[in-house]
């Protein structure tokens, strides 16, 4: 083939992906194939070791590095040891195809995304990871780098998760398709599902397990990002649902909470999300916005709003900031006391005192895309996607602690646990 014609072949393809992404929900997948052993109770169990995991998006790996203090790193894991297989599958399919290219070209910058979530299993055997580009869900031995177990989600993309409070449910959003599945941890086995908002994001249970929030964030990757064209966004709202029936139990819509507490200007796109220790307030993130909002459970509506500094530096056009998250990445003190924020497109993280809604210090990152409380408690950690490390940042002082590299493009970092003296998976 020509390279002109194979020019052509290509903007046909995305051309397609473009309509597909726009033409709604495809049909469910099918359900997930494959075991592995039973999980274990998530105790202070001596033959596990509590670690961090982080996400390298556009490599495909998972650095797994010390909790706390140092953060040093421990071992390295290939999260997408099946590539040859799945892309062939994907080059065979038109329609896959089209959809992969769609976000190589889109939400992953001219990448593609490899890993976006991933939660260990109680027992430290296995770490579950959504993986974008494959649409899917899939378990990997730690010990052995094979995959146990892999659940193709509805539609073409895979998104953030969640795990309930036990560590036996893990909850993922399947991202063009409108729908949430809860998986079984240990066997992939799709124990239920609900539907949600155009383009569902953000999963959270609550510390009792009984409900599973949702937060839908509609498209983000459109040009349409004039603050009066935000209505082209699609359906936005929060779904809580029943986490043993999957019944929707309330749905919560921010446009009217937003207008009623006079910010009509900012969107309605729920990002990333964050609960006070007893569950009475909710802290989020917006589209566009920096800042953060504080939303009252009991009576449902906004009671404050944290607006953070611009960064004269960054602080350009909005329809250049990568899936129109301004600020995307927020964790709470165990205590309740502080919020830390990833300032993602202003690149800097501070923590804010949550009575006061002062900020601290701000700390230089480079395109910083989430917060995590490390395993002590006394810190956050950030992931900085566009230097490729993690930066660790002092709850009480505000102040940076360690920078440590990782590998491309870090997003998610999720405490995890592995065998005590697990150093990589073995060679094979």
């Amino acid at each position: 083939m020509s390279r002109t014609s194979s020019v052509r072949v290509l903007s046909a393809v995305c051309a397609l992906a473009a309509a597909l992404l726009a033409a709604g929900p495809a049909p469910a997948a099918a359900t997930a194939t494959g075991t592995t052993t039973a999980t274990l109770p998530a105790t202070a169990d001596p033959a596990l070791r509590e670690v961090l995991f982080v996400g390298n998006n556009w490599e495909g790996t998972a650095d797994v590095l010390a909790s706390t203090g140092a953060l040093g790193r421990i071992g390295r894991i290939n999260v997408i040891p099946d590539k040859e297989e799945r892309l062939r599958e994907i080059y065979l399919n038109p329609v896959k195809l089209g959809f992969f290219l769609g976000i190589r070209n889109t939400a992953g910058e001219g990448h593609d995304q490899f890993v976006d979530d991933m939660y260990t299993t109680p027992d430290g055997s296995a770490v579950v990871v959504s993986r974008p580009s494959f649409a899917d869900v899939v378990s990997v031995d730690v010990r052995t780098g094979l995959i146990n177990w892999r659940f193709p989600v509805a539609g073409y993309r895979a998104d953030h998760m969640a795990v309930s409070p036990d560590g036996s449910r893990v909850a993922v959003s399947a991202s063009t398709a409108n729908t949430v599945h809860v998986l079984d941890i240990a066997t992939g086995r799709q124990l239920g599902s609900f539907g949600t908002g155009d383009k569902p994001h953000e999963n959270t249970f609550t510390h009792d397990g009984r409900h599973l929030w949702n937060s839908s964030i509609g498209d983000v990757t459109s040009a349409l990002d004039a603050p009066w064209l935000d209505w082209t966004k699609g359906d936005r709202k929060i779904t809580v649902v029943d986490a043993q029936t999957f019944r929707t139990v309330r749905v919560i819509d921010m446009r009217a909470r937003l207008d009623a507490f006079g910010r009509s200007d900012l969107s309605d796109a729920v990002r990333p999300m964050s609960f006070s220790p007893d569950e009475s307030k909710l802290y989020f993130q917006v589209s566009f916005f920096n800042g953060f909002l504080e939303y009252d459970v009991a009576t449902d509506r906004i009671t404050r709003i944290k607006t953070l500094p611009v960064n004269p530096a960054t602080n350009g056009d909005r329809t250049t900031w990568v899936n129109d998250s301004r600020h995307h990445g927020m964790s709470m003190s165990p205590d309740g006391a502080k919020l830390c924020i990833a300032g993602t497109m202003d690149d800097y993280a501070t923590v804010v005192d949550r009575a006061t809604l002062a900020e601290g210090p701000l700390v230089p990152a480079d395109k910083p895309y989430w917060a995590t409380v490390d395993g002590d408690g006394t810190g956050c950690v950030i992931s900085e996607s566009g230097a490729d490390r993690i930066t660790a940042i002092d709850f009480a002082t505000g102040a940076k602690r360690v920078s440590v590299p990782v590998g491309d493009h870090p997003q998610r970092v999720r405490l995890g646990h592995v065998p005590a003296l697990w150093t990589g998976p073995a060679a094979h």
